[in-house]
């Protein structure tokens, strides 16, 4: 009796499906990525939880062990060889999945998660100065792309799934997952969005991010307390701010790139790079007698909501992470670029009659925006990050930083899809030279 009611309960939900599929063909769709970004939110949330709590472990007892500094040109040598002899394929980093969407070629190796993994355990657990960002979706993208094959991936679906993975990786490290699967979308090609893989990607970052808090792992929080009522006056100042924002975020862009380069020129043999980076960096903790600019800065970052520090903190943690990253250590820019963003948005404070917090929560986000052309993604953030009651403000500096940054970007691999500027704005730069 038992079996002959399963059996029946099986069939009618065989028939339901097929109702359901010949009058929503679209259900196949959401059927299939849910499928595939479940065993991927799990992986991927599950690889986060890990990383984070891992890097939590090494940056506590950097602290507890300053003396471990010394030893960052030695991690940094360590580092460079084994990208220079093993990860030359993977070196590209986050413009390999970039590359990968734009053109699916061979299958991003497994070995880009354990390699970039280590280099950013090394970067941080001997005093670098780096990000998260970047191992998390590293780390995420090549985890995804072993399940191309297995699951007959066309090279369209393919793309899907980096993307996806992508908005995997950010939503589950920084705890917002709809703004990592805005900026899935929002990376890869500037200007435009690609909606066919906005089902996946939301799936994917939520899962994700689901998995990693489950395992126990903590997200840092922030808080502004107070947020002035919405007039022209006020909006202006985010204006203003949001150029300030911009112009940094383009300086940042250019700057590491120019500097990637001359360590390149000047020290032909690869891991050599990170040997002199990590000089440079060590001596410079030791002569200005603070850890406050190395690892992630998070201390910092949640104090510039709390009162009004050094308005120089932003330069020396720009100074910090360029000669960090353009050397070969690993990690990512976009924790330094939220330092960066919150403490420069504090700085504002000075003259910008806005509260502090609102300033440096702005800061946080618009930098990135800037530094990413993720204009969009970043609002989300600071509305998953701050609440809502910030997002106007926050999406005008966000745009304004977006386009006061220019044709620059810390991604090489990044495509314009729809430039920032039109024609009219090109004729009257043209225009204002010429006078």
């Amino acid at each position: 009796m038992f079996k002959n009611n399963k059996k029946s309960v099986f069939r009618i939900l065989i028939i339901f499906l097929q109702l359901l599929l010949r009058k929503y063909p679209s259900a196949l769709f959401v059927l299939k990525w849910l499928l595939i970004t479940l065993i991927m939110g799990v992986l991927i949330g599950s690889a986060s939880a890990f990383f984070l709590q891992t890097l939590e472990w090494a940056t506590q007892f950097r602290e507890n062990h300053i003396w471990l500094i010394i030893f960052l040109p030695l991690g940094g040598f360590s580092v460079g060889l084994l990208y220079y002899y093993f990860g030359e394929d993977v070196e590209a980093g986050n413009n390999l999945l970039i590359e990968t969407i734009h053109e699916p070629k061979q299958k991003i190796p497994l070995k880009m998660a354990f390699f970039v993994y280590l280099g950013t355990m090394i970067t941080h657990f001997f005093g670098g100065s780096a990000g998260r960002e970047g191992t998390a979706l590293q780390m995420a993208g090549s985890i995804a792309d072993q399940f191309s094959k297995p699951f007959r991936l066309s090279a369209d679906e393919r793309k899907i799934l980096i993307i996806s993975a992508i908005a995997a990786g950010f939503g589950s490290v920084f705890g917002t997952p709809l703004a990592g699967a805005v900026f899935g979308l929002e990376v890869f090609l500037v200007g435009k969005l690609r909606y066919n893989a906005l089902f996946p990607a939301i799936s994917a970052a939520v899962i994700a991010d689901l998995v990693t808090k489950l395992w126990n792992t903590r997200h840092t929080h922030y808080q502004i307390n107070f947020i002035p009522e919405i007039s022209f006056l006020n909006i202006f100042y985010a204006v203003i701010a949001g150029v300030f924002f911009g112009i940094c975020a383009a300086t940042f862009s250019k700057t590491i790139h120019k500097t990637g380069n001359l360590f390149k020129s000047k020290i032909s043999y690869p891991p050599l790079r990170p040997l002199a980076g990590g000089i440079i960096v060590a001596s410079a903790v030791f002569l200005i007698g603070t850890t406050k600019y190395i690892g992630l800065g998070i201390p910092t970052i949640i104090d510039s909501f709390e009162k009004q520090l050094p308005a120089y903190d932003f330069v020396v943690k720009m100074i910090f992470t360029i000669i960090t990253l353009a050397a070969g250590f690993k990690g990512g820019e976009v924790t330094p670029l939220f330092f960066i963003g919150a403490t420069l948005g504090n700085a504002l404070g000075y003259f910008i009659p806005l509260p502090i917090a609102l300033l440096s929560g702005i800061g946080f986000v618009a930098v990135f925006a800037g530094a990413t052309n993720t204009p969009i993604a970043c609002s989300i953030m600071a509305i998953e990050l701050f609440g809502n009651e910030c997002g106007v403000y926050v999406a005008i500096a966000c745009v304004v930083s977006y386009l006061f940054s220019g044709s620059n970007s810390i991604y090489k691999s990044q495509i314009i899809g729809e430039p920032k500027n039109n024609r009219f704005l090109k004729d009257m730069g043209k225009k204002l030279t010429e006078l």
